[in-house]
């Protein structure tokens, strides 16, 4: 065929008509990938939206008072989050297990006056009373 572009036809039906790959980089696909009908199904393993709501496990980032004990040493961690607003917000976790605990600001500046007192203390349980704005977090130094 000549490579004089037709004016009735696009790049994407010329593509077609001349059996090349053309058609791919028109639509800016990957001439590495495999888009046939058969490969999307493999790749793509659908979920019935009963099996996607058992399955579902809400994101929730757990509480250092679910804790038993917590060694003073563990790495705090800095995590970012989203109000109901959507506005955004700042928060602190310690990692155990693979799952992020919340340590509020108030349990660290306790922990910041127990350790002037006990410079050698090495474990804490944090107690929690309340929910929301209205609770209320008392650190009792272990060890």
């Amino acid at each position: 065929m000549n490579n004089q572009p037709s004016p009735f036809l696009t790049p994407a039906e010329m593509a077609y008509i001349e059996g090349t790959n053309e058609i791919d980089h028109v639509l800016g696909r990957s001439m590495d990938k495999d888009y046939s009908s058969e490969n999307r199904m493999e790749e793509t393993k659908m979920e019935s939206i009963k099996q996607g709501a058992m399955a579902y496990e809400p994101q929730l980032t757990k509480n250092i008072a679910d804790l038993k004990e917590v060694n003073v040493d563990m790495q705090l961690e800095d995590r970012t989050g989203k109000d109901r607003e959507g506005t955004e917000f700042k928060y602190k976790v310690i990692v155990v297990d693979e799952e992020d605990y919340r340590v509020p600001g108030k349990v660290l500046g306790d922990l910041k006056s127990i350790l002037e007192k006990k410079p050698t203390l090495k474990t804490f349980s944090v107690s929690k009373k309340g929910i929301g704005m209205n609770t209320q977090y008392t650190v009792i130094p272990l060890e």
